[in-house]
Parts: C-alpha cells; structure tokens; sequence
C-alpha cells in the first residue's frame, strides 16, 4: 500500500490560502502578513509537511546549486595529499554558508583513460572548479566552454575567460633555491610533480622536458633554474605521495655521484626523500640537504624538520570560493596570486665537506 505524499496544495488547503501564498510563507520573502504565514507554517508541521522540494527551488532560479570541483588526479591518491584536503576544506568552508554544494569530479588514475570524466559533460553544476594540471588546450577546460560554465583554474594557465587563483611557485621555488646554493652546494637535484597525463617516472631527459605541459610543475621547475641551479637530474613523480619521492630518493641518492642536496616540488616527496636517505644510512642534512614545498606539519618525520616554502591552503581554497562566488554574481574577478614564504628547518645544512 502507497502513502500519498503530502502537497503544498494540501497545506494551502488546510490553512485556507492559495498556493502561491502558501509558496510565499516557505520562502520567507514577499508580500504576505506573519499571521498569514505564521498559519501556513502551523499547518504544515500539523501535515508533517518539510517545505518545497529545494531541487525544484534551484531549478526554478535557473541554478544548481552545486559547484564541480575537478579534482585533476584520481580521488584514491588525492585524499591521500594534505595539500588537496586542506584546500578543499577552505573551499567549503567558504561555500557552505552561500547555500552551495560541492561535487567531486575524479581525473583519471593513468593515460589509459578519459581526460575528462562523463560526469563533467552532464551533472548539473553553477560554476566548475579546476584544481591544477591545466593548460591553455585542457579538454576538461574545453568541455567546459562548450557547455558555457564558468570556471575556476587553479594553479594553471592564465586565461581572460576563466577565473584564476594560484601561488608565487616560481618565487618560492626561486628563494629555496638561493637558499640552497647560499649553503655552498652545486651538485642540487630535484623531483618534481607530474609533467602531464602521462605521469612518468624517472629521469626526465631533454626531450622529455620539453613536453612538460602542467603549469604548476613547469613554474616551479622554472623558478629553481632561474635562481641559477643547474639540476644534476630532474626525477619525474607520478603523484605527490611520500612512496614517490622514496623511490625517487633512492634511485638519486644511491650512485656515487649523488646530488648533495635534493629539491623537491612538494613536502610529501621530500619527506619520501629523507625516509630514502636513512633506509641508505645518509644523514641529513650532515650528508644531504632536502627540501621539499607546501609547508606541511609532518610530525611522524621527527625529529627532522622539513625546510619548506609554505603555502596558504585555507586561504587558498577560501579564495577559490571567493571566485566562485564573484562568478555567481555575474563578475568575472581579478586574477589571485597569493603569497608563500620560506621555512628553513632541520634537514639544510652545509655542502658536506668532502663533496
């Protein structure tokens, strides 16, 4: 047996006004008296009656309420990185009280699959917001244009049609490098962020770098050679997790001709680093220098410290939200730029002296 489900019609009835009256009291707006409304909402709670469907609300305005959030990497590996969550975190905390809704959008785990996600071409979504890894061609950015959704790019190309919230990379990148050859080191390598879908691992030779095609790994990497280092090697990661920086460690770190300090594009992979120096009995920084980016608390790699060029993630995602709400209003806003600064902890020191 079905139970009918009770209407606003109904609690129109029960109150003895119209529907559109009734419609007037839930939305808490126009013209109607408080003891019209007041009887309207006495009604519905004696009906058990919640209020309009809030889908058929937001259709009506023309609006989803929902934000895309493509998050660029598979979700298995992104919940894996302090970086996103705690950008994420800012991000919702900053739409939450604007009535919005997120929707995770996965990239995919290898080259083998879609660049973009089916998802992106039908959910319904107000506004779409790119994590990292785009580029000026994107599909996923071109999706979007063709479904006319504004978008938030983060960490990726400048574009005059898509909203912009990054970091100073290249200026961190470019400080942490002086501070590194300030220490007397010459012999410098760096592991980096994936250089596109591809994600390869291992050194990068010249042509390899020059296909390097996602923003926030090209400015950072620019920002280290612009300072005046050299890399002995580029190690390219497929993901910003502490296993890929310990592998990339020990390949680095275990010839005879190893670098004396290593740069890393993220604290996980410099942390993976450093667990790859004591697995090779090399201390740190007495026998190597690491440094990683992000400026992340990671007390399990006591009692080092990383030296880190620190970011604002809770600002960051908050200025995300920002962006999106300009974008609602209808105003596309000024590109942000936000400011890093360099940390030096434990794990710098001096070029070892018999290097």
């Amino acid at each position: 047996m079905s139970v009918q489900r009770t209407t606003l019609a109904d609690v129109a009835a029960s109150a003895g006004v119209s529907v559109s009256t009734a419609s007037l009291a839930f939305s808490g707006s126009g013209p109607i008296a408080e003891a019209t409304r007041a009887r309207v909402l006495q009604a519905a709670q004696e009906l058990g009656y919640a209020g309009p469907n809030p889908l058929g609300r937001q259709l009506r305005r023309g609006r989803s309420g929902i934000v895309g959030v493509i998050m660029g990497d598979a979700l298995r590996r992104a919940f894996r990185d302090p970086v996103a969550v705690q950008v994420l975190d800012g991000l919702t905390a900053t739409l939450g009280p604007l009535g919005l809704g997120v929707l995770l959008i996965p990239g995919p785990d290898d080259a083998s699959q879609p660049a973009v996600d089916p998802l992106l071409s039908s959910a319904a979504m107000d506004v779409a917001v790119q994590m990292w890894g785009g580029t000026s061609d994107d599909p996923v950015l071109e999706m979007l244009r063709r479904r006319g959704t504004p978008a938030v790019l983060v960490e990726g190309t400048p574009q005059p049609d898509v909203a912009a919230v990054g970091i100073d990379d290249h200026g961190g990148m470019a400080e942490l490098a002086r501070h590194v050859l300030d220490l007397g080191h010459t012999r410098i390598g760096t592991v980096t962020l994936p250089f596109d879908r591809e994600r390869a691992e291992g050194p990068a030779d010249a042509g390899r770098l020059a296909q390097l095609s996602w923003e926030i790994t090209r400015r950072r990497l620019s920002g280290l050679t612009d300072a005046g280092v050299s890399p002995t090697v580029v190690y390219e990661t497929p993901a910003s997790l502490v296993e890929n920086g310990a592998a990339a460690g020990r390949a680095l770190l275990s010839g005879p001709d190893r670098p004396t300090a290593v740069v890393c594009q993220s604290d996980l992979l410099a942390s993976g680093v450093v667990l790859a120096a004591r697995e090779l009995g090399l201390r740190v920084p007495q026998d190597v220098s690491v440094a990683g980016f992000d400026g992340l608390d990671l007390p399990w790699l006591a009692p080092d410290v990383l030296t880190s060029v620190a970011q604002p993630l809770a600002e960051k995602g908050a200025a995300i939200g920002q962006a999106v709400e300009d974008l609602l209003a209808g105003r596309m806003p000024e590109p942000r730029v936000l400011p890093v600064q360099l940390r030096v902890g434990t794990t710098t020191g001096p070029v070892p002296p018999d290097a």
